[in-house]
């Protein structure tokens, strides 16, 4: 083991997508831990946005693009961990307007990450890289629960962004494998929390008779109830099972990969053990947005890259970092509908 990782303490640590969704929860539990964190984003896909954490005194915020590679060279070198965030994301929608750019600019930024961090790792004080991977690696599987390494016994993804999200692991394994850079893993499954909201380059999906800009089936199927949408439009039939996790539990997951000495040269999947269809989802959401009204729907036509299963196996987070997802679907509703609402009549959703 890198005598480095050996004994854990409160460290630096650069979070590449600091500005994004999972990135804001991932400062704020750094922080929270005591950790000093240094935040990198362009902000290329809300704009300039505001963070509870802003004036923290263990946060800095550097404003600049991850495909620089003198700039991540520079912050990298003076980090003890990089939590390896940034990326071009967005719902299903935005898998196939954006198709060839999610792959070409995610490369640029891995590439560039991954470069910096092998010098800063030979020469600096870098300890390892924490890749956030994704779900969508297990894309094309026929067989659940998706377990940590079946990702490289099942086809490549379809979509250009699970494929580049795979790609993402291979720069890891690779960067360990010829230059000693230790990494973790880890892959969020479908996270839910408050922050997401219109980017700068959605392209506007018409939803029934609402306009949704393109994001995640949590907050879009909330905007459409909020609006009075009756009945409730859904993609696809409605069984499309997912495992929808909350954002401060995924961050929890992260850290503790992050710091665990037993992550070393691992990969994890982080998520909830309870699985959730799409119809299950749209019902909870009505309830809660119209408990007096009875709930309705309609099907309409899926995305190519919907896949109709994404089940992960959870137990190697569980026994080797004590990570357990604990916040029920209920309670995340009961926070993102009031932050719903209050996008809606600011106009940022």
């Amino acid at each position: 083991m890198d005598e480095r990782i050996r004994t854990q303490k409160m460290s630096r640590v650069l979070v590449s997508g600091s500005a994004g969704f999972i990135g804001g929860y991932v400062v704020e539990e750094l922080l929270r831990r005591g950790h000093e964190v240094v935040g990198i984003d362009n902000f290329s896909k809300y704009g300039s946005v505001t963070k509870s954490y802003d004036d923290h005194p263990a946060y800095t915020f550097v404003e600049g693009d991850c495909r620089d590679i003198d700039l991540m060279k520079e912050w990298c070198a003076d980090c003890d961990h990089f939590v390896a965030g940034a990326a071009m994301i967005g719902g299903i929608s935005y898998f196939h307007t954006y198709a060839y750019d999610l792959l070409a600019s995610n490369e640029r930024i891995i590439a560039a990450s991954c470069d910096a961090a092998i010098e800063a790792h030979r020469t600096g004080r870098l300890r390892k890289v924490t890749y956030l991977s994704s779900s969508m690696v297990f894309e094309s599987t026929d067989c659940w629960p998706s377990y940590e390494g079946q990702e490289r016994e099942v086809p490549p993804p379809l979509s250009s962004y699970g494929f580049q999200k795979l790609a993402v692991e291979y720069f890891a394994r690779a960067a360990y494998d010829q230059y000693g850079l230790p990494f973790t893993i880890v892959r969020p499954f479908n996270c839910v929390g408050i922050g997401e909201r219109r980017a700068l380059g959605d392209v506007e999906i018409l939803s029934g008779n609402v306009r949704l800009a393109m994001s995640h089936v949590v907050p879009d199927l909330v905007q459409k109830a909020l609006k009075g949408q009756n009945p409730l439009h859904i993609l696809g039939d409605g069984s499309q099972v997912r495992h929808y996790t909350y954002g401060g539990d995924l961050a929890e997951g992260i850290v503790t990969a992050m710091e665990h000495p037993d992550a070393l040269n691992d990969d994890f999947n982080l998520s909830t053990p309870v699985s959730t269809t799409v119809l299950d989802l749209a019902r909870a959401i009505w309830t809660k947005v119209n408990p007096n009204l009875p709930f309705a729907y309609v099907c309409d036509e899926p995305f190519e890259f919907d896949v109709a299963r994404r089940i992960p196996a959870t137990e190697k987070a569980t026994k080797i970092l004590g990570f357990e997802a604990k916040t029920t679907l209920s309670e995340m509703l009961d926070e993102v509908i009031p932050w719903v609402r209050h996008a809606i009549d600011d106009g940022t959703l």
